[in-house]
């Protein structure tokens, strides 16, 4: 099973293929995804720190045509497939927000 690090968070296995804003979500960590999971509304964006990524899907390509980070994801649309280290941007905690509707797997 691949190891997802969280920056603040500590280290958990992660099921493989499983979106990482619901490896984080069922680790207790409150990220942000008020669209539900849509790639719609970028709160439930990442800073990978450390792992190897799949390309960018075309959902996160039309978010992102703006300006792309190269160290920015959608947790939304990001599986984890290998290891991987993150920190969340926005959370319920630093934001004051509802998380938002559960996403799909």
């Amino acid at each position: 099973m691949p190891r997802l690090t969280v920056f603040g968070y500590g280290d958990f296995e992660v099921e493989h293929g499983k979106k990482l804003v619901l490896a984080m979500e069922d680790n207790g960590i409150h990220i942000l995804h008020r669209c539900g999971g849509k790639a719609k509304c970028t709160t439930c964006r990442v800073e990978v720190l450390d792992g190897e990524l799949s390309d960018l899907t075309e959902k996160e390509l039309k978010v992102f045509e703006q300006s792309i980070d190269d160290q920015l994801r959608l947790s939304c649309q990001l599986r984890v497939t290998g290891d991987l280290a993150v920190r969340p941007i926005k959370t319920v905690e630093n934001s004051g927000l509802e998380a938002g509707p559960r996403p799909e797997d």
